[in-house]
């Protein structure tokens, strides 16, 4: 066969120049003369354009012009963008009839340059085509029609100069009016800001709710049957940072300094405290397992047990059980052993991956929990608040549960991070940055709200006083073993020694060792915590030690040995007294047990080979205890040549045949699914598709064949593809992938055979193979 050159379509790397092309008469055009780069960027914005693959630019186009996926795309633009956005809108509405021109973009700058410059715009254009929002048409600028219902106000707010009260002006108003007046206000904020009312008719008695409202400004009148909630009025009610749209630049605030050395301290003090904390509810919940309300959550009742026996105050505990369930340290489940008070199916209780986290480095410990708090898609702070009938919502309960929580902290710290290590801006300040970035999302960001997620942020140690922490920096931009090196480096290192006072307290000077902690613990009560913890050494805690199976001289060696002060008298004489009265009276544990009337018999059991087996130990003449369960006891004894019975907890005879193994059925976990975007390689590749889909669309065609299922169609689209790769013509194939797309592409048949078609793709140089049967129809290119 003679060789050839491979034709090879190459990626275009630039869009035509407006030499070489007309301008685009609609948004399809537009993006056909976009680069190849440029398309992928776009999918890469809009991900939802890319699934289904488009058939053609025409499909790409209409996809992007659908009002669902205009609103997703809006999402993440800011005052400025929407300003233009509403410019092109009202240059739409207020043209002549018939008059289709697009705004020029030297018109656009004209009616924004006293309010923003030049760059600016520019730049805020860039994200707007960027994302297919807007579109150019020569040196006008046209958008898609579905981009002005994401305005997150009235059409025309930005673009006109408000005459509106300031924030302090509507709080002074708002303060001087009845209370009809202020219901009214509230629905209008609640509801939407345009009314309907005759008393907005002029003559209407001055005296009336909504000429009252009129007069101070707090309505604006529309018509003699309209009026409107001005923009900053409905925000200081719904208590949303206060920003008019028509501010096209950010707003600034002045930050307060602190150094980084400081922030550090202080965040490393809130995580000394944390996990201190979250090991006391670990502990709390493990030694008395809180019961589950039917519902899932954890109870008030039961969370104030938890709060109290801790010492900690119930909105921490709530915002602690919250990370450790989301860190998987505690779950709802049945716990083992089971509580005594077995009155309910589910219990709050810890995981055995909460014994692992209690042993690693408290650098790694917090990232953990901090990790957990970022990722977390619920408000714990709302614990306790009042939800629609009136009921406190309840710790790890549905009613916390917000999707986009993660997105609003990463939202409000990744603002921080922006400012140098050490500075800090006020949650009012955080606040309208938000709102002036994201206006669609600026309720997410009420005074409440920036307030509780910052507050959290400082208990859970990546904040302090105000500002990031170097390791809540490293953590914000995901690098968490950085965060944890930093972490490292700020808490105190542990130490090693405590101080025993006179009077029966040890101070702990700083973070104790694990080893060391664990002992004084068991052996001592914490009496206060903080930088230095102080125990206290009683008689009861001394019992503890002693049942955990710590000795008298191994307790007087523990503070012999961590001891920097001379260990007291009164101390020596305790351990002596109470490990002196300790294990007089002893309990044990058996699985089972073999009694006798006849002590003849029980002495022969235990003389036979069976009972070294059984570990059978006589407790008295005619009883023995076994550590084998009951079954197997009485297996081993017939086996032996014995022939005991069973009996129960009276005493009668009963049967312990086995019923059969069993499994319990376990519920399957309900699995959310999210969709992963495509990734950039995938998009390149769907990019080239859409290139081949064009060029086949656009292709002149001769001879074709469609086929329908039937024998006669099939061999005259098997013949066609024969012919064309005998005299290499290149043909337009309509195919139908394995996932049920269907797409139209031009090749270059080299081989059929075996149900299959060879050929050469032009748009990348490459053989590809598709399944006869999948192939809808043929047709022979001129």
């Amino acid at each position: 066969m003679r060789a050839r050159a491979l034709p090879v379509r190459r990626r275009r790397a630039g869009p035509r120049r407006l030499d070489e092309m007309s301008a685009p008469d609609s948004l399809a055009g537009w993006l056909d003369a976009r680069s190849d780069d440029q398309l992928v960027a776009l999918l890469e914005l809009r991900p939802d354009l890319a699934v289904p693959l488009p058939s053609s630019m025409t499909v790409l186009a209409s996809r992007a012009e659908q009002r669902a996926s205009v609103l997703r795309a809006t999402d993440d633009l800011d005052t400025l963008d929407f300003a233009i956005l509403e410019t092109l809108a009202v240059h739409s509405i207020t043209r002549p009839p018939g008059d289709t021109a697009p705004l020029a973009r030297k018109q656009l700058h004209g009616q924004l340059k006293d309010r923003v410059g030049k760059a600016a715009i520019d730049a805020s254009l860039t994200r707007l085509t960027d994302r297919a929002l807007v579109w150019t048409d020569g040196d006008g600028l046209r958008m898609v029609p579905a981009a002005a219902e994401a305005l997150p106000w009235p059409i025309g707010s930005a673009t006109e100069v408000p005459d509106a009260l300031t924030e302090s002006e509507v709080v002074a108003a708002l303060a001087e009016i009845a209370p009809a007046e202020r219901n009214l206000l509230d629905k209008l904020a609640a509801t939407g800001p345009r009314g309907r009312t005759r008393d907005a008719a002029p003559g209407t008695a001055p005296d009336r709710p909504v000429q009252q409202l009129l007069a101070r400004r707090l309505l604006n009148w529309i018509d003699d049957e309209t009026v409107e909630l001005p923009i900053t009025v409905g925000q200081v009610l719904r208590n949303e940072p206060v920003t008019h749209p028509n501010l096209l630049r950010p707003p600034t605030s002045d930050a307060v300094k602190h150094t980084p050395a400081e922030v550090n301290a202080v965040a490393a003090g809130e995580v000394g405290e944390l996990l201190r904390h979250c090991g006391d509810i670990i502990d709390a919940l493990g030694q008395l397992p809180a019961p589950a309300l039917r519902a899932g959550g954890l109870g008030v009742r039961e969370l104030r047990r938890v709060a109290k026996q801790t010492g900690i105050d119930e909105p921490r505990a709530g915002l602690l059980v919250e990370l450790l369930a989301a860190a998987k340290l505690i779950e709802k489940g049945f716990p083992e052993p089971a509580p005594e008070f077995d009155s309910t199916d589910d219990f709050w209780a810890p995981t055995p991956a909460a014994d692992a986290w209690l042993e690693q480095p408290p650098a790694r410990r917090w990232v953990t929990i901090a990790q957990a708090w970022l990722e977390l898609d619920r408000l714990p702070w709302m614990i306790g608040m009042r939800d629609t009938n009136d009921k406190p919502i309840a710790a790890l309960s549905v009613e916390l549960r917000n999707p986009v929580a993660p997105r609003d902290r990463r939202a409000i710290l990744g603002l921080l991070a922006e400012l140098p290590s050490g500075s800090a801006i006020d949650a009012a300040a955080i606040g309208r940055a938000l709102a002036w970035r994201q206006p669609r999302w600026r309720r997410h960001f009420r005074m409440e709200a920036v307030r509780n997620t910052l507050a959290e942020a400082a208990a859970v140690g990546l904040i302090g006083r105000g500002a990031l922490a170097s390791a809540g920096r490293a953590l914000v931009h995901g690098a968490a073993a950085d965060a944890e090196s930093e972490m490292a480096t700020a808490l105190p290192e542990p130490v090693d020694h405590v101080l025993v006072q006179a009077d029966l307290t040890v101070i702990a000077p700083g973070p104790l060792t694990a080893d060391l902690r664990q002992r004084v613990a068991l052996v001592a009560d914490i009496e206060s915590a903080g930088a230095a913890t102080v125990y206290r050494i009683g008689e009861g805690s001394v019992r503890r030690a002693l049942d955990a199976g710590l000795t008298a001289a191994e307790l007087h060696r523990l503070f012999a040995t961590h001891s920097r002060t001379p260990v007291p008298q009164a101390l020596t004489y305790l351990i002596d007294d109470v490990a002196r009265r300790h294990g007089q009276l002893r309990a044990g544990m058996a699985q089972s047990f073999v009694r006798s009337d006849d002590p003849a018999l029980l002495a022969e059991v235990l003389a036979a080979p069976v009972a070294s087996a059984l570990a059978l130990r006589a407790i008295a003449p005619t009883v023995a205890i076994a550590q084998a369960p009951l079954g197997e006891l009485l297996d081993q004894l017939r086996a032996a040549g014995f022939a005991p019975a069973g009996e129960d907890a009276s005493g009668a005879i009963v049967d312990l045949r086995p019923r059969g193994a069993r499994i319990a059925v376990r519920p399957n976990a309900r699995q959310s699914y999210r969709p992963t975007p495509p990734s950039r390689e995938q998009l390149e590749l769907l990019v080239t598709e859409l290139r081949a889909g064009e060029r086949a669309a656009s292709a002149r065609q001769g001879q074709s064949v469609r086929t329908d299922g039937t024998r006669t169609s099939t061999a005259a689209t098997l013949a066609l593809l024969q012919l064309a790769a005998r005299v290499r013509r290149s043909v337009n194939i309509g195919y139908v992938d394995a996932q049920g797309v269907a797409t139209q592409r031009v090749v270059e048949p080299l081989k059929v055979g075996n149900g299959q078609l060879d050929a050469l793709d032009p748009v990348t140089g490459a053989v590809r193979h598709f399944t006869l049967h999948r192939i809808a129809s043929v047709a022979l290119l001129e």
